[in-house]
C-alpha cells in the first residue's frame, strides 16, 4: 500500500513539473530575443563652484572691472563660474551638456550679436559646452553643436589654468565656438582638429559666413608639447580676420612646469570704394612658470604682453588702443582634494591712461592692480 502511494505521487510530481500552471514563475530562456541592459555607454555627472571676492586699486565706480573676464567685479563677493555638466560616453558615440553662471559668464558673452529675435546672449551664455560626436572611425571623431575653441593655451574653467586671472591674450580670443570640428589622433604623439564655426567666439550668427579653425598638437616628449592653432573668417564690417599662434607646455623636473603662447592677428577693413586697404593688426604673448611647493602648495608667476594699437578687438577710446605690459604671482593652496583656494596679484601697464580710476585725471589710469583670492570647489 506504501509502495501504490509513493508511485501514484512520484508520478503526480512528475506531470505538475512538465506541465506548471498559468500563474508559476518561470524564469525565461536567455536567447537572442532577450533585450538586455546596454552597459556600454558611460554616464557622468559633476559640477563646478569658484567663488571670489577681488579688489581694484582703481575702485571703478560701476564695480564692472575692465579688460578683462575674470575677475569681473571690484569689492564684492560673488560667483566667477559655477556649471552643472553631464557627459556620455560609448561605442562611436560622446557628448557633453554643461549649463553655466556666473559674472565671468555675464562678460565673456556680453558680445553675442542679437540678429533676429531669437538670437543673442539669454541662451548662448548657459550653454558652457552641448555638443554630440560621432566616431567615424578609430580615432576620428565629429562633433556637433557648442564646444570649447580651438585656439589658445589657457582655458575658461579657472580650476584648469595655472594661474586665476586670464591673460590679455587669451581674453581677447575665443573661448567658445558653435558649429561642427572634427579631431583626428593621426598619431600617438600628433592630435589634428579642424572647425567649421559660426565666427569669431559666437554662438548666434552674425552674418551668413563661416569661419574656418584649425589646430595641431605635437608631443614632442612626453613632458613636452607644442600647438599651432588659427582661425580665418569674415567678420561684421570687415573682409576677413586672420588669426594664428603658437604655445609650448614643458616640464622641468617633478616640480617646476612652463607655458608660453604668442599670437597675431589681421583683419582687413570693408571699403566700399572697391580699393584694397590696409589691413589692421593686433598680437599678445605670455609666459607662464609655476612651481609646486609642497604637495598642496604651488607659486605661479605670468609676465604678459598685449597689442591693440588699431583696435580691432579693445575699443579703448585712446589713440593708442590697449598696448600694455602685465605681471601676476598667485598662491594656491589645496586643503582637500576637491577643494582649491587660489590667490594672486597683477598688475597692468599700459601706455595710454584707460584703466578706470577714482582718483586718477579723468577717471582713468596707465596702471591697474587688482588682488583676488577665491575659493572653488568641484563635485
Amino acid at each position: 500500500m506504501i509502495s501504490a502511494s509513493l508511485l501514484l505521487l512520484s508520478t503526480v510530481t512528475t506531470i505538475a513539473s512538465s506541465a506548471a500552471p498559468a500563474d508559476t514563475i518561470v524564469a525565461p530562456r536567455r536567447d537572442s530575443t532577450t533585450v538586455q541592459p546596454d552597459t556600454s555607454f558611460k554616464f557622468t555627472v559633476g559640477g563646478f563652484l569658484d567663488t571670489y571676492v577681488a579688489y581694484d586699486a582703481g575702485r571703478p565706480r560701476t564695480l564692472d572691472r575692465a579688460y578683462t573676464t575674470q575677475p569681473a567685479r571690484h569689492n564684492e563677493f560673488n560667483v566667477n563660474l559655477a556649471f552643472v555638466e553631464l557627459g556620455l560616453s560609448g561605442p562611436r558615440v560622446r557628448g557633453r551638456l554643461a549649463l553655466q553662471a556666473g559674472t565671468s559668464v555675464q562678460s565673456n558673452y556680453a558680445g553675442e550679436p542679437r540678429v533676429g529675435s531669437v538670437s543673442g546672449p539669454d541662451l548662448g551664455r548657459l550653454l558652457q559646452e552641448a555638443y554630440v560626436g560621432y566616431e567615424v572611425k578609430p580615432g576620428f571623431w565629429v562633433d556637433g553643436g557648442v564646444f570649447y575653441s580651438n585656439v589658445g593655451m589657457e582655458g575658461w574653467v579657472s580650476r584648469d589654468n595655472p594661474i586665476y586671472t586670464r591673460s590679455l591674450v587669451a581674453d581677447y580670443s575665443p573661448y567658445y565656438s558653435a558649429g561642427v570640428r572634427a579631431t583626428w589622433q593621426a598619431t600617438s604623439k600628433l592630435t589634428v582638429r579642424a572647425d567649421i564655426v559660426n565666427g569669431w567666439q559666437v554662438i548666434s550668427e552674425s552674418n551668413e559666413d563661416k569661419t574656418l579653425g584649425a589646430r595641431l598638437d605635437y608631443a614632442v616628449t612626453p613632458t613636452t608639447s607644442i600647438s599651432w592653432y588659427g582661425l580665418a573668417g569674415n567678420e561684421p564690417g570687415a573682409r576677413l580676420r586672420l588669426f594664428n599662434g603658437v604655445g609650448i607646455k614643458t616640464k622641468v623636473g617633478t616640480r617646476v612646469e612652463l607655458m608660453a603662447q604668442a599670437d597675431v592677428g589681421s583683419q582687413e577693413p570693408a571699403d566700399s570704394a572697391g580699393t584694397a586697404a590696409e589691413s589692421s593688426t593686433w598680437y599678445g604673448a605670455m609666459i607662464i612658470g609655476r612651481v609646486t611647493l609642497t604637495p598642496t602648495a604651488t607659486l605661479t608667476g605670468r609676465v604678459e604682453r598685449y597689442d591693440d594699437q588699431d583696435q580691432v578687438l579693445i575699443a579703448t577710446g585712446s589713440a593708442n588702443g590697449l598696448r600694455a605690459n602685465g605681471a601676476s604671482i598667485g598662491l594656491d593652496v589645496r586643503p582637500a582634494s576637491r577643494l582649491l583656494w587660489r590667490n594672486e596679484a597683477r598688475v597692468l601697464a599700459g601706455d595710454a591712461a584707460i584703466f578706470p580710476d577714482r582718483d586718477g585725471t579723468g577717471g582713468l589710469s596707465k596702471r591697474n592692480l587688482v588682488v583676488v583670492t577665491s575659493l572653488a570647489l568641484t563635485f
